[in-house]
């Protein structure tokens, strides 16, 4: 299965999240923060990272745009609690960014779709 690092400041949000992947199998780190998860990002790649978009030190979109910097084929998947459904601003800085976008809550259902999305079919 996949690595996948997992950035969001919201511990209950990130712990529920990590459970999910790891159920399916994913090896999983997490970061509490923007900073922390681009250090263990530089450590040890992943096949695929999801972020939160609205983070107090480095938002989702710097982290984004930082991983898209050393890492441009980098699968993403960006999470937002703040997605208005319409809401094409949000929308539209994801795409351009080339992540996927999550609006939280999101269901068991929906994770798995977008992460199966997001990374390569395994051979």
């Amino acid at each position: 299965m996949a690595r996948i690092l997992v950035i969001d400041d919201e511990p209950l949000a990130r712990r529920a999240v990590v459970r999910m992947l790891e159920t399916l199998g994913h090896e999983v780190r997490e970061a509490g923060d923007g900073t922390s998860g681009l250090r263990l990002w530089r450590e040890a790649s992943a096949d695929l990272v999801i972020t939160d978009l609205a983070m107090p030190d480095l938002t989702g979109f710097e982290v984004i745009g930082i991983l898209r910097a050393e890492s441009p084929a980098l699968p993403i998947i960006a999470i937002s609690g703040s997605l208005m459904v319409g809401d094409q601003e949000l929308v539209s800085r994801a795409a351009q960014l080339g992540a996927q976008l999550l609006g939280k809550p999101f269901s068991w259902e929906q994770l798995t779709a977008a992460v199966a999305a997001a990374l390569p079919a395994e051979s």
